[in-house]
């Protein structure tokens, strides 16, 4: 197995069938393909709750939590970076789920109204009834346009049917990610661009 477990995947590149599965959220999938030919840096809004549910986390804390999936846990799925938030495609279902799983564990927002040190922050979860924009597939991007800020993915969807974590892995992964942030280091962070997650891993 390489050592590129803690590698951040290229702003990596969409692949077809990856953009297909994105598509595939919406009611009319051949509309938002075509819209990213047409239109190949365009951000698309697309529903949670069939094809996937989205956890928005603040950018930071979602690299944390990132960082632990790929370092210590199985990987993740899809994630795009939008707006300063980190977007964490995850399994339909996880909406709803998770809330309640971080306050059962107290990391939720009883814990942060208790004061309890290195709380989770309030993570943004989308579900049934919910949408979310997301980057267009980079790939897709004509080579001489300005990329858009803060809009890419971290690990692409190249998959009609990609692995999508759970609940209790996004919990796992936010409460190693809280625990974390309490210990504050005298180094510098790392330059967080140059991670390349291995999503072999996960097959």
């Amino acid at each position: 197995m390489s050592s590129t477990r803690n590698a951040t995947p290229h702003v990596s590149d969409v692949t077809s069938d990856g953009a297909a599965w994105l598509a595939s959220a919406g009611a009319y999938p051949r509309h938002t393909l075509a819209l990213w030919e047409e239109r190949p840096g365009a951000p698309v809004v697309l529903p949670c709750g069939s094809a996937f549910d989205v956890v928005s986390a603040p950018a930071i804390f979602g690299r944390r939590m990132l960082d632990r999936m790929w370092g210590d846990g199985p990987g993740s799925g899809p994630v795009a970076e939008f707006r300063g938030r980190m977007l964490l495609f995850a399994a339909p279902g996880t909406a709803q789920r998770l809330p309640s799983l971080l306050d059962w564990e107290e990391w939720g927002a009883r814990g942060r109204e208790s004061g309890r040190t290195g709380a989770v922050p309030p993570l943004l979860c989308h579900g049934a009834g919910d949408a979310v924009t997301v980057p267009a597939p980079a790939g897709t991007a004509p080579a001489d346009a300005p990329p858009r800020s803060g809009s890419r993915w971290l690990v692409a969807p190249d998959t009609r049917r990609p692995w999508l974590p759970g609940p209790e892995i996004l919990l796992w992964a936010a409460v190693r990610a809280a625990r974390a942030a309490v210990r504050i280091s005298i180094f510098p962070p790392a330059e967080q661009d140059a991670k390349v997650y291995d999503v072999s891993r996960r097959r």
